[in-house]
């Protein structure tokens, strides 16, 4: 998903069911011997109110009663979403006359048979969530995820699922990482419910652009393109992105590549193992640095084809679609990729060295002023993904941190060390190769296996580094850093003259409300509340749109006097204004680095041995 500041919504779906040799090279089509499929057709006659429509075909043979389970979850975004409550009207049209389903649980209908070979269902999905990993609908175009569409068999999994789709008038094609049915427009054949969860349908006027690699056909998918975006420029720039990555891991385990991007104004990513959905707005092109945070999300998106789809923590498969799944993993699954995400990039030669720098000094900075990093150890975070991650509120920044952005960090100066300790012969790439050929596919690793490739790699000692960056909330060591690469933190920004509260503010029907208070601050101290209303400082009114400008007038160390409402009560507070930390981290090349920091460096920004 995205790459995050505090929080990443940066989403990994996870199939790990199948080996790549089950599908890598596979045909279209059932497996030799495969059950009988399970049969979807979408249609999409109130488009326009964000309605598909679904007619699902289940085999029955020697069955009096059969049980339909929708997921409640998309793996890779951890969080119970509850999708059935976007599902209505579940019929039974076939045998004729049959009983109306029951709904034996929350995601859950049973269905009697009659005695009849299949059966056959309608039912409709309420679909207007602008997110990769729920389904939009519209007049024009549809994004379809199997999670929140798919009612399947409760014992059925491991059947092979079609779909079809019925396209309105003025909707060209349809687009996924499934392989394609043979005969028919617009179908698709899943190897089994796992794929299908696996694999988005976007369908509409899409604008498709294609390259080859290594023999195997690479989509760009631009759906919403309206004239604003340049496919052509774009699909170069991803074509270099694929290649680096060949490049690092030395082959492409699929048979064809995706990229759904969905120009809608909204943000995120998510990937799946043939496929990945991106959102990004229309103006994403016209500045660099848009542009650039839209390459390093497809980079991002694309490492995630090797770790996570195929390197994954043993916890996170087989799934339970209907249950949490934990893993204390998510810091190396999410956070290493949001490392080499940005950092394939620019050996791709699509980032310069201070554009580079610049977002890597911006993670740091963003995870060493998260008070949660003194509270919440990294490994925890993942582990509690399920009730924190996506779940923020407005002390989260206090108790928690991100495994997206601790972990990167935390591969950064692993990557550091093990260059430092073998005379820049090995790096972390060496340790995910090593990893990938040992745990790919259906093994799946331990947190203690994969902690073991770091050391075998890197060296024993960096057992100890390891559990203190992972277990503890310990302050992490930058030196080796600096030293690997003959990097320096620059001297900070210089101080500002205006106060200084640690609160953030957001305007609502006019109003200035504070919306988060930063632990150890001077609003912290002086007793200021999130959802406090900003009246006055002293005797003078503060309008909502002249906060920053009005700090201005108070030094560090200046006392003054808020008057606030708070749930409609006035009060005074007294607070003192302090100072607000300058930008300590922000990386930089040394004057003067060695021969040997400098061909360090070029190794690990050009990706050279």
């Amino acid at each position: 998903m995205l790459r995050p500041l505090f929080l990443f919504v940066l989403f990994a779906c996870l199939t790990p069911m199948t080996t790549d040799a089950q599908t890598a090279g596979a045909p279209p089509g059932p497996r030799p011997g495969a059950a009988d499929p399970i049969r979807y057709t979408l249609r999409f006659p109130d488009a326009a109110r964000h309605y598909v429509d679904v007619e699902a075909s289940y085999p029955a043979t020697g069955q009096t009663r059969l049980e339909l389970m929708m997921a409640v979850w998309t793996p890779g975004s951890y969080l119970v979403r509850e999708y059935a409550r976007h599902v209505e009207g579940v019929e039974v049209v076939q045998p004729a006359g049959g009983a109306a389903p029951v709904k034996t649980r929350k995601n859950r209908w049973a269905i009697d048979t009659g005695g009849a070979p299949r059966v056959t269902v309608r039912y409709r999905v309420y679909s207007r969530e602008m997110s990769v990993r729920t389904n939009w609908v519209e007049a024009r175009f549809a994004l379809v995820q199997g999670a929140a569409t798919f009612l399947t068999l409760v014992d059925g999994l491991q059947r092979p699922h079609h779909v079809s789709l019925e396209l309105p008038q003025g909707w060209a094609r349809a687009m996924s990482g499934l392989p394609e049915g043979s005969g028919t427009p617009s179908t698709f054949v899943a190897a089994d419910f796992d794929t299908l969860v696996d694999s988005p349908i976007v369908a509409g006027d899409l604008k498709v652009y294609e390259f080859t690699r290594s023999g195997k056909p690479h989509y760009l998918v631009n759906v919403n393109e309206g004239g604003t975006w340049d496919g052509a420029r774009a699909i170069g720039d991803v074509e270099r992105i694929v290649a680096e990555h060949e490049r690092m891991w030395g082959s492409l385990p699929y048979d064809k590549y995706v990229f759904i991007n969905m120009i809608t104004e909204a943000g995120g990513g998510l990937e799946h193992k043939n496929s990945t959905v991106l959102m990004t707005s229309r103006w994403a092109m016209g500045t660099r640095p848009s542009y650039l945070a839209w390459l390093n999300l497809v980079s991002h998106e694309f490492f995630h084809v090797w770790n996570v789809k195929r390197l994954r923590p043993v916890a996170l498969g087989p799934f339970d679609y209907e249950n949490e799944t934990y893993s204390p993993s998510l810091w190396m699954s999410e956070g290493f990729t949001s490392y080499y995400g940005d950092l394939l990039a620019r050996r791709a030669g699509l980032a310069s060295d201070a554009e580079y720098f610049g977002n890597l000094s911006g993670d740091i900075r963003a995870l060493e002023t998260t008070p949660g990093r003194l509270v919440q150890p990294v490994t925890q975070s993942s582990y509690d993904a399920w009730i924190k991650q996506y779940r923020p509120d407005e002390n989260s920044p206090n108790t928690t941190i991100s495994y997206y952005t601790k972990g990167l960090v935390i591969a950064v100066l692993l990557d550091a060390r093990i260059r430092l300790a073998t005379g820049n012969q090995k790096s972390l790439d060496d340790v995910m190769r090593l990893a990938y050929q040992r745990y790919s596919g259906a093994r799946g690793f331990t947190e203690a296996q994969f902690r073991a490739v770091v050391t075998e790699v890197g060296g024993a000692e960096l057992t100890d580094v390891l559990a203190r960056a992972l277990d503890t909330t310990q302050p992490l060591e930058y030196q080796p850093l600096l030293d690997a690469y003959g990097l320096q933190f620059a001297p900070a920004d210089s101080l500002a003259t205006r106060g200084w509260l640690g609160i953030t503010t957001r305007v609502d029907a006019g109003r200035l409300l504070v919306n988060q208070v930063r632990r150890d601050t001077p609003a912290a101290a002086a007793g200021l509340n999130v959802d406090d209303e900003i009246i006055a400082i002293g005797d003078y009114r503060v309008r909502a749109d002249q906060w920053e400008r009005r700090l201005e007038q108070y030094p560090p160390t200046t006392a003054a006097t808020l008057l606030v409402a708070r749930r409609d009560q006035l009060m005074k507070i007294e607070v003192t204004f302090g100072q607000e930390p300058g930008n300590a981290w922000r990386l930089a090349p040394r004057v003067a680095p060695t021969a040997a920091q400098t061909a360090t460096r070029t190794a690990w920004l050009g990706g050279t041995p």
